[in-house]
């Protein structure tokens, strides 16, 4: 025989969701809302609470100019029931603007990048800054090299370097997202950064982790290498790490892009660890040399956008 107290209380449960539920009804959008579902009241009102939350976020949404006035939870998205074999359950839904973002951006998967800031991985071509005639000659190199890449010409990569903040990265990044609109993949790695998070894999004994990092870059269809030179050098990252790298691209053709603050003499000096070492001297000579093979050369000297 069951409790009164229990039986009491069920019942006074269902009557304050019931009168919760029908107090919610007034809204002319939630009534609206769930008059679309197909199930009852008493079904329904159980679920009032996670209702109001749907019914708020497609006000919101109703009333949203873009991604950057959305004020829902989940930027891009709408709390919305879903009825699925009988039973109601709430996903979040991309709005119209997510979609068209995600659409346009949908190129980006063609990307891999190593510690590159937002800025730079969304770069655009449109974007690009042209009123500077310091920028020009590049600017056009670039246009003309998207040109011939997607006409199946495969030229040699830009060695660029300039001034700090002069805007190398962002004119290269920016190519290489018009080219993964083509479905070209291509990795953008910062060096300083890449350097050390590969030293940290192989000082953890992580192998496999240390081979895909490595690998990935070294056979990357497109490669770009931001700021070369920035970098502490040693003989390890030189010969095992970059020398091995660009000595594989230029075997295999593969087309490689590095931005650097130094000119090829000054990387030189850079990469030479002890100037006085002859042996140091070679190969860092070594290293220029298959630089020279993979890119052409170009300096740029520009505003700095950065100040």
């Amino acid at each position: 025989m069951k409790n009164i107290n229990s039986i009491k209380n069920v019942n006074d449960l269902s009557y304050k969701l019931k009168i919760y539920f029908e107090e919610a009804k007034k809204d002319e959008c939630f009534k609206r809302l769930v008059q679309s579902i197909n199930l009852k009241d008493e079904e329904l009102m159980k679920y009032t609470s996670m209702l109001e939350d749907s019914v708020l976020e497609y006000k919101n949404c109703k009333d949203c100019n873009g991604l950057m006035t959305c004020k829902n939870n989940m930027n891009g998205f709408c709390y919305l029931p879903v009825l699925k074999d009988g039973k109601l359950n709430f996903s979040y839904v991309a709005c119209r603007f997510k979609n068209k973002f995600l659409k346009e951006n949908e190129y980006q998967k063609n990307l891999t990048s190593f510690d590159i800031p937002k800025e730079i991985r969304e770069a655009k071509i449109k974007d690009i800054y042209t009123d500077d005639k310091n920028r020009q000659q590049v600017i056009k190199w670039i246009l003309s090299y998207i040109k011939e890449y997607k006409k199946g010409v495969i030229k040699k990569g830009l060695y660029l370097h300039g001034n700090f903040g002069c805007g190398k990265t962002y004119l290269l990044a920016a190519m290489f997202n018009e080219l993964a609109k083509n479905g070209v993949k291509g990795v953008l790695v910062y060096w300083p950064e890449y350097l050390r998070s590969l030293k940290a894999c192989f000082q953890s004994s992580d192998g496999d982790e240390y081979k895909e990092k490595f690998n990935e870059v070294k056979y990357a269809k497109l490669l770009l290498i931001d700021d070369l030179g920035a970098e502490s050098v040693t003989s390890w990252s030189r010969d095992e790490v970059l020398g091995t790298i660009l000595q594989y691209r230029m075997q295999e053709n593969l087309p490689t892009f590095i931005t650097s603050n130094l000119n090829l003499k000054e990387l030189e000096d850079h990469l030479s660890v002890t100037s006085n070492n002859k042996l140091e001297r070679v190969k860092s000579v070594r290293i220029i040399e298959r630089i020279r093979q993979l890119t052409e050369d170009i300096e740029m000297i520009s505003k700095n956008n950065r100040r």
